[in-house]
């Protein structure tokens, strides 16, 4: 990371920590999680009800390796999978709630022994001149014996270099985010890899990496590919990533979700639910009426025709990062909902 970037980085910090938080009593787990209306159709993920005994409460503070003085006090948007019988929570920290200068956590839960807070230093935090608003929105998974974190990048910039990466877009962002990718063998050492879209894909902003995964977070191939949803940024595109190795994408544009105008606009694709052996594929997004009102919802596919979708439901998990099985039952965590200030992550399960 160059000078300049360290200086913006330390900026973004202080600016972060010092703001007040806006109102997000629209973005409620709870909410989103357990009303999905009358008589959902069978082939509907959920709905879901809180799980008091596993909620995580961060009390270790972080290290912090860049030396800026950075800490957290919010946690939420994590992404679970489990390991050995243990389960792992990836996490993105933020100074305020939905703040940037964000960096991402690490704790495992064990039966019998509770939470266990593994995050001295963040897992990842920024170390590249693309970081220097945050890193954030981790969505894991476990393919060919290594762990695949994908993650957002976040910075600002400028001028000329902002008018190449933006091209004809019509969006006007003000930071660009990005889609990147750090690999590990072990959960402890990882390693970057770069940037997944190509800015001449996303203009640089993105919203991705909802790939198919399992009920034990392990990524499903559609059609001998492994097939990665984007739904937001790209020039307002939809477009579809394919990859044999999880590691290498080529992206093309392809509409895939359609709401109604009753419903409203899709803000962005959650996660992507299925089985290695099942036909049936679920969406699980976030939208928000006309009336500006942000809900949940689902959609239904058959794997063989991936873009066709067949069905609309209203409620959903919106587990970012992935849903998992837990003792046989899905499982989502989200901090949406903990109190100002109290670094919280609440669980749900699929009600019985």
């Amino acid at each position: 990371m160059n000078e300049k970037s360290f200086t913006v980085m330390q900026e973004i910090f202080n600016y972060a920590k010092n703001i007040t938080p806006g109102d997000y009593g629209g973005i409620s787990e709870t909410k989103f999680c357990q009303d999905y209306g009358k008589n959902p159709a069978d082939w509907r993920v959920g709905p879901f009800e809180m799980l008091p005994e596993m909620t995580f409460i961060k009390t270790r503070p972080f290290d912090d390796p860049t030396g800026i003085g950075w800490a957290s006090h919010f946690i939420f948007n994590p992404s679970l999978i489990e390991k050995d019988g243990k389960l792992y929570l990836f996490y993105r920290a933020a100074p305020q709630k939905e703040s940037l200068s964000s960096r991402i956590g690490l704790a495992v839960y064990e039966d019998g022994k509770g939470w266990e807070d593994l995050s001295g230093e963040p897992v990842l935090y920024p170390t590249e001149d693309d970081e220097t608003h945050g890193v954030e929105d981790p969505k894991v998974y476990f393919w060919n014996n290594r762990y695949f974190l994908f993650y957002q990048g976040v910075w600002q910039p400028e001028g000329e270099e902002r008018e190449q990466i933006m091209g004809n877009s019509p969006e006007n962002w003000e930071v660009s985010c990005i889609t990147k990718l750090a690999i590990s063998d072990d959960f402890v050492h990882w390693e970057k890899k770069g940037v997944v879209l190509p800015y001449s894909v996303s203009h640089g902003w993105c919203k991705g990496a909802v790939i198919p995964r399992d009920s034990k977070g392990c990524p499903v191939k559609i059609n001998g590919k492994f097939m990665m949803f984007v739904s937001e940024g790209c020039a307002g595109k939809q477009q579809i990533g394919y990859s044999d190795d999880m590691e290498h994408w080529e992206f093309q544009a392809q509409h895939y979700l359609t709401l109604p105008s009753e419903m409203g606009e899709i803000c962005e694709v959650a996660c992507c639910i299925t089985e290695q052996d099942s036909p049936d594929m679920v969406l699980d997004f976030f939208y928000r009426d006309p009336k500006g009102i942000f809900h949940a919802g689902q959609a239904y596919y058959h794997k063989d025709h991936p873009f066709t979708q067949l069905d609309l439901g209203f409620g959903g998990c919106l587990a970012w990062g992935g849903l998992i099985r837990w003792k046989g039952e899905y499982l989502v965590a989200q901090g949406w909902d903990a109190p100002k200030g109290e670094q919280q992550m609440y669980f749900y399960r699929e009600k019985k």
